[in-house]
């Protein structure tokens, strides 16, 4: 059961994304956004523990490898299209496709080495986009779940650190890029 660990909690992650999903996008109740916070941070967690788990067991399997990232930018490219598309932050839509289009391709190309032997581990930046992608859906939700209204400060702020992650999202992509010319050479 152990040696499953890292892997069933990429599953429950994968799972979580339907259920944040509708809890956002199509419930009505009071506390659906403080729910829906509850659940990203519980993927958040999760996400921690079966990497943890993974390393420290080594337990690293193929399934987690293409799995666990799926998961993440599922979970959150899920939060962010709700940080988009409603009120009150309404991130500007170029940023989730910003964002998307990297995650897209990254992942793509990643398959595209690791098919070819190419291993291109994360580096500060992936680490950095990941962390400030997290840490600002966190943070965005937890002010929507308990102020109401949302000051427009914080509205402006969450806007402004969103265009920040984006950039910092598509440096990481392009050093992704330039290690695995580096790799291949």
């Amino acid at each position: 059961m152990i040696r499953h660990l890292p892997n069933l909690l990429t599953i429950f992650r994968i799972l979580l994304v339907p259920i944040f999903l509708y809890t956002v996008f199509l419930t009505q109740y009071q506390s659906r956004i403080l729910v829906a916070l509850v659940i990203f941070i519980v993927a958040s967690l999760t996400d921690y523990l079966d990497g943890k788990i993974a390393r420290k067991l080594n337990l690293i399997s193929d399934f987690g490898k293409i799995m666990d990232p799926l998961a993440d930018k599922l979970i959150v490219l899920s939060a962010l299209a709700a940080l988009c598309w409603l009120p009150p932050f309404q991130v500007s839509i170029i940023v989730f496709f910003v964002i998307f289009l990297r995650e897209l391709v990254i992942t793509i190309m990643r398959e595209v080495y690791q098919k070819k032997g190419i291993v291109v581990a994360a580096d500060i930046f992936g680490k950095l986009k990941t962390f400030l992608q997290m840490a600002g859906i966190i943070i965005a939700f937890a002010f929507w779940a308990f102020c109401d209204p949302v000051s427009p400060v914080v509205i402006l702020i969450v806007n402004i650190w969103f265009w920040f992650v984006a950039l910092i999202t598509v440096l990481s992509g392009l050093n992704y890029l330039k290690a695995t010319k580096k790799e291949r050479s």
